[in-house]
């Protein structure tokens, strides 16, 4: 695992570390069930505290994209929930594109049901 800090940035190390943790996870660097070094480990190998370390991974946890083991350490996990949801949400939209197909409902119709139907639901967020 590369990290680089910069200690002359204005952005704080644990953030740093955060963001360079999750550019890993986003560029495949990091898979779902790596585990990352320990907290001990990591800051030894940067020459950084090792709150700093122990922050960046509670970050991280919170965040969704590790899970901490007192035991086995941090390790990427992505969530899991958010994964079997989307999961969910495929097969029952499978069975209801194969519908609209059957009655040649176009893409563009779907998509403007689907747009109307996240007004309702999304009032404010951006999907």
């Amino acid at each position: 695992m590369f990290i680089e800090i910069d200690f002359n940035s204005d952005e704080a190390i644990y953030m740093q570390l955060r963001n360079q943790i999750i550019h890993g996870i986003a560029t495949s660097q990091f898979q779902e069930g790596d585990m990352l070094p320990s907290v001990r480990q990591l800051a030894d190998t940067i020459g950084i505290n090792m709150h700093t370390v122990n922050k960046a991974y509670t970050v991280l946890k919170q965040e969704g994209y590790v899970k901490v083991d007192r035991r086995r350490g941090a390790m990427i996990a992505i969530d899991i929930d958010r994964m079997k949801a989307l999961d969910m949400v495929r097969r029952q939209l499978q069975v209801t594109l194969a519908q609209a197909s059957c009655k040649n409902i176009s893409r563009e119709e779907v998509h403007a049901l689907i747009d109307e139907i996240y007004e309702d639901y999304g009032k404010g967020m951006d999907y």
